[in-house]
């Protein structure tokens, strides 16, 4: 028995036409009106899949089918499909579609759950739009933080206001929606984001946990004055301050990380961005992930002392904001072995690999055991519209899903 192929990519390029950008780009960010009109469409399919739907109040999109015994933990399957603003067609989708394509072949195969299976498209996993990702699994986990929905946007729109126009009503109060042993297992496939599929020519790879990443806000604030009077001696430039730590910090990354380490800085705001006013105010954002918590923390402090040193040497105030920590988290042994089991039968031979990007299971991991699938990604080129997966390698991914997921919902 095994999904229909054709239909997942009908709605992979149907899914891609929302949003559209170029010939191959996607811009759905997080409770914007792109994000409702594929989340209608999606939920469509979902409900033509055999599941009952909803859109909960942190813009979750549930579908939901009950098992024959619904009081037994449930089976959770999911991704998202909302997307950075300058992103792809499959990073979310593959997996979020995926799942869907796995309800709707084992009620069209005659698979009867023993469990009940819900399908869940996650509200804002991306966080590019608010600065804090993956809001929609830590609402239904319990993990939101105070001030969640007066955060703002780079147009000043609270996420609360968003919501709004997204159509929910923002109430916070279910928080948390499950507690832990509602679920028996969370799955989730996605496209791997990174080339060690690639070299090592395979089509899918079996999971064995995420990275844990650190994201913080660093402000540095000098002292604006005209870029042709002022001495260089006597400059409080905040945007050279900004400099020296960003090289400093991707020097310290390479020279003393760990094979798995990595650490990026990719946004900043300049104030007053003018090319003839020394740099007054810049702010800007720091993501340090490993999966080796040890190695990660040591570099976390002496990031910290290249931020203490470079703002005494341009006499500048510094701020640091913490907005997402979260230590590596393990995929469960028992949910890879039936994934390995399954693989096995299906001649894959697929490796198991780690996920250096974070997605929903890192969130689902502090309230459930689960598992990850990934799928091969052309040069490991992600958030970015020349992100590429071969049908045929997505086909391949949703198959093994499919076969793990008849297998824990009949158990």
């Amino acid at each position: 028995m095994s999904i229909k192929g054709e239909r997942l990519k009908q709605h992979l390029e149907e899914l891609a036409e929302i949003g559209k950008i170029g010939e191959t780009g996607v811009c759905r960010l997080a409770h914007s009106k792109e994000d409702r009109k594929a989340v209608e469409v999606v939920k469509r399919w979902m409900e033509e899949a055999g599941l009952t739907t909803k859109i909960d109040g942190f813009g979750n999109l549930i579908g939901r089918i009950e098992g024959s015994q619904p009081d037994q933990p449930i089976l959770i399957l999911g991704s998202h499909i909302d997307s950075q603003p300058y992103g792809g067609r499959f990073d979310g989708t593959a997996g979020a579609l995926g799942a869907i394509e796995v309800v709707h072949s084992m009620k069209e195969n005659g698979v009867n759950p023993t469990r009940t299976i819900e399908v869940i498209c996650f509200s804002d996993e991306e966080g590019c739009r608010f600065n804090k990702g993956i809001f929609g699994v830590r609402g239904l986990a319990g993990m939101l933080e105070e001030g969640e929905l007066e955060r703002q946007d780079k147009q000043g729109v609270t996420r609360r206001e968003a919501l709004k126009e997204f159509g929910v009503d923002s109430d916070m109060s279910p928080s948390p929606v499950y507690q832990k042993g509602d679920i028996a297992a969370f799955l989730e496939l996605h496209i791997e984001q990174g080339p060690v599929l690639e070299q090592k020519k395979k089509p899918v790879g079996i999971v064995s946990g995420i990275s844990g990443p650190i994201w913080l806000t660093v402000t540095l604030e000098g002292f604006a004055g005209h870029a042709g009077s002022v001495p260089m001696q006597m400059r409080q430039d905040a945007l050279l301050g900004a400099s020296d730590i960003i090289r400093r910090f991707d020097d310290l990354v390479k020279r003393e990380g760990t094979e798995t380490t990595v650490g990026t800085v990719g946004s900043m705001q300049v104030f007053p961005n003018s090319r003839n006013i020394i740099a007054e105010k810049v702010e800007f954002t720091v993501d340090l992930r490993d999966i080796d918590l040890e190695a990660r923390t040591r570099l976390e402090e002496k990031l910290y002392k290249i931020i203490e040193e470079s703002t005494a040497e341009y006499k500048l105030k510094v701020e640091i904001k913490e907005d997402t920590r979260s230590e590596p988290r393990y995929c469960a042994d028992w949910i890879k072995d039936i994934m390995k089991e399954e693989d096995g039968k299906l001649g894959f031979d697929s490796p198991t690999l780690m996920s250096g990007p974070f997605h929903d299971a890192l969130i689902m991991s502090y309230i459930s055991d689960y598992g990850m699938i990934f799928v091969r990604c052309e040069k490991g080129i992600s958030h970015n519209p020349l992100e590429f997966a071969e049908m045929e390698d997505i086909e391949k991914g949703v198959q093994l899903l499919y076969r793990t997921a008849v297998r824990i919902s009949q158990s």
